[in-house]
């Protein structure tokens, strides 16, 4: 039945309820700025937060996407529901009565709402049923097998609600229907009980098993984990899919670690249900588990709400099954890290063991030290590659090749591609150095990367072509430089605040400008500023641009290639508003491309010079083109986000 209309009444006092900082805190990390807090929009795709929410005028806005409204509109939006539905949701949520414009109508809809309110309802009272039942007699070994096989103590298990299903074959069911009086029709609904295939009545689906709670994001019961006690399979038994729980949707102990989540910035994702409650155990409160199920990309989604910098470590067995679910949840959520907006890691522990095992016998720091160096998804799939593989036999050789081929074809952004190139280069040369170039050179011969996916290091003189600027998808290193000094100039000019800061960057790094019409601009500005004194106290912005331009009037065609940087329009606006992010990532770039140069230069050197003759400076210019090599990489791994996707 379609939802009658709400009176205004109802929709008024929703609104007067529903605070939008507690509406949008369960799906975007907000921190506190001034008066109002900020966060990663969730309607578009960002790496700096310009999602802003104001407590005072009920109001959330982006100023990236220009979303805005208020928290019924947020809820609309988000999940793509109706006005009407949003509104009854959060009436419920804050008890608010709901009235409707046509009276005869409410009862209908009361059975409506009440429906998910009496599932809710069922399942609360199981659980307490079943946490009741494991301190009787009858409950003995399920509590004996939490104290002694699982090392749980009292807290523990009361923080996580855990129970045991009596043996009986109708135990809940008599307990909930005949004593408690609640509908079967709801407990079946609930996947409590199922009937008879005799259509004699009903049975528990959860007998003599270790029971555990599964709640949604508010900490509300949706479902359960039953753990047999005996040889009865399956060792893992969940509830079937309801009106309120989804395997694929939920994760296990989620509402116990998103606080965890966001306060590290990184989440944890396990296996099982005693993994997840053992980590929780030993302090490591940012850990969830999947359901018995490959990690969707809708969990992935999910979590990455409470994460501000994407961090998500895979902590799966290491035994084969392990290895497979692994591959499974990187297979799901290949296309967000590849684009780089998953931070993905995966961990598997020392001898095959599963975290819950793991914690047995180390420590919580132990635990951290090993998620602090877990590698990197794609370096783990490298060692997956060439794990039990002789390099030396022909055969080996020939399928590792392929199948790092085939990985780094995926990679899409150029400098991570580049490092992977040389990192893949450095395995199949087996210790010789000498015959890393060599390897680097069919490695990215058999990529063969169309143009618009990899931009393999041209001339100045086809990279920039007069006044334009190439704009590729991925821009060549002198499009990008072009782009990152003339962003960092701009911020210079319009942002005194910045001014010191830029000069220390290029001061510390040993930078210069590289186009001729930027240093051009930057001698002019250093001109106009004393060094000593008026560059420390920072000549006002307008006073300052005026003074270049009257300057630059003598100077007609350098003129020309430097104006646009003394306007700001509404796009330049955007990337300034992420001003201390923008500078850093200009910088880096500037650096990136000097580091590149030199690379490129002593390797050149290196492969021109004979060994043989001139071993010393065979030596020397290897030396050289390697360490330049090793802050290529050290750059990138720092990196979090890719330098082109920010500029």
């Amino acid at each position: 039945m379609q939802i009658p209309r709400l009176h205004p009444d109802t929709i008024e006092e929703v609104k007067l309820r529903a605070d939008i900082v507690d509406v949008v805190s369960e799906y975007v990390v907000l921190r506190k700025r001034g008066k109002d807090f900020v966060g990663l929009c969730p309607f578009h795709d960002e790496k700096s937060p310009s999602f802003t929410v104001s407590q005072t005028k009920q109001m959330y806005y982006c100023f990236g996407c220009q979303a805005g409204g208020n928290a019924i509109k947020f809820v609309m939006e988000l999940g793509k529901r109706s006005f009407a539905d949003v509104v009854l949701d959060l009436a419920r949520r804050y008890q608010v009565p709901v009235q409707t414009l046509e009276p005869e109508q409410r009862q209908e809809l009361q059975r409506q709402l009440s429906l998910r309110e009496q599932l809710y309802e069922v399942l609360a009272t199981s659980a307490q049923f079943y946490q009741h039942a494991l301190r009787q007699s009858q409950g003995q070994k399920a509590i004996q097998y939490l104290q002694s096989n699982r090392q749980l103590k009292e807290e523990t298990i009361q923080q996580f609600g855990l129970g045991y299903a009596p043996a009986g074959w109708e135990t809940l069911y008599r307990y909930l229907v005949e004593d408690k009086r609640l509908p079967a029709q709801i407990l079946e609904k609930a996947g409590l009980i199922k009937p008879r295939s005799s259509g004699g009545g009903y049975y528990d689906v959860f007998r003599d098993r270790l029971m555990i709670p599964i709640r949604d994001v508010q900490g509300r019961v949706i479902a359960f984990g039953g753990r047999t006690l005996t040889d009865e399979q399956p060792k893992y038994l969940n509830s079937p899919e309801t009106e309120l729980f989804s395997k694929g949707k939920t994760l296990f102990a989620l509402d116990q670690a998103k606080a965890g989540i966001s306060q590290l910035d990184q989440a944890v994702v396990v296996e099982g249900y005693f993994d997840a409650i053992a980590l929780h155990a030993a302090g490591i409160n940012n850990a969830v588990a999947s359901l018995g199920t490959a990690l969707s990309l809708e969990q992935v989604r999910l979590l990455l709400r409470y994460t501000e910098s994407k961090q998500l470590v895979l902590n799966f067995d290491a035994d084969k099954a392990g290895t497979n679910a692994a591959e499974r949840a990187i297979s799901e959520i290949a296309e967000l890290a590849y684009k780089g907006e998953v931070q993905l890691k995966i961990l598997n522990l020392p001898d095959g063991k599963d975290a819950d095992e793991y914690l047995y016998s180390h420590t919580s720091e132990d635990y951290g030290e090993l998620l602090k160096n877990a590698p990197l998804w794609l370096n783990w799939q490298i060692q997956q590659i060439i794990q039990d593989r002789d390099l030396r036999q022909a055969t080996d050789f020939q399928q590792v090749t392929q199948q790092l081929v085939k990985l780094l074809k995926n990679i899409a952004n150029s400098d991570t591609r580049n490092y992977y190139v040389s990192y893949c280069a450095e395995i199949l040369s087996l210790g010789d150095t000498r015959l890393i170039p060599l390897r680097v050179e069919n490695l990215l011969t058999q990529i063969a990367p169309p143009p618009a996916t990899y931009s393999k290091p041209v001339s100045a003189k086809k990279a920039w072509g007069g006044n334009k600027v190439s704009h590729s998808p991925l821009p060549t290193e002198r499009s990008l430089l072009e782009h990152a000094e003339a962003l960092l100039l701009r911020i210079y000019l319009h942002c005194p605040e910045q001014r010191q800061v830029i000069i220390d960057e290029l001061e510390e790094r040993d930078l210069q400008f590289s186009l001729s019409h930027h240093r051009f601009l930057w001698q002019q500005i250093l001109e106009i500023s004393s060094v000593d004194e008026e560059m420390r106290n920072f000549a006002s912005q307008p006073d300052l641009i005026s003074r270049l331009q009257d300057q630059f009037l003598e100077f007609g065609s350098e003129m020309g290639l430097i104006s646009h940087l003394f306007h700001v329009n509404e796009k330049n606006q955007k990337e300034i508003l992420r001003t201390p992010q923008v500078v850093q990532a200009a910088i880096a770039c500037m650096d990136l491309v000097m580091l590149e140069k030199r690379y490129r230069h002593f390797l050149e050197l290196w492969q021109q010079t004979d060994p043989e003759a001139e071993p010393e400076r065979y030596q020397s210019y290897y030396q050289a083109f390697y360490a330049e090599k090793i802050k290529l990489q050290k750059i990138d791994r720092q990196r979090l986000f890719s330098i082109t996707e920010l500029l």
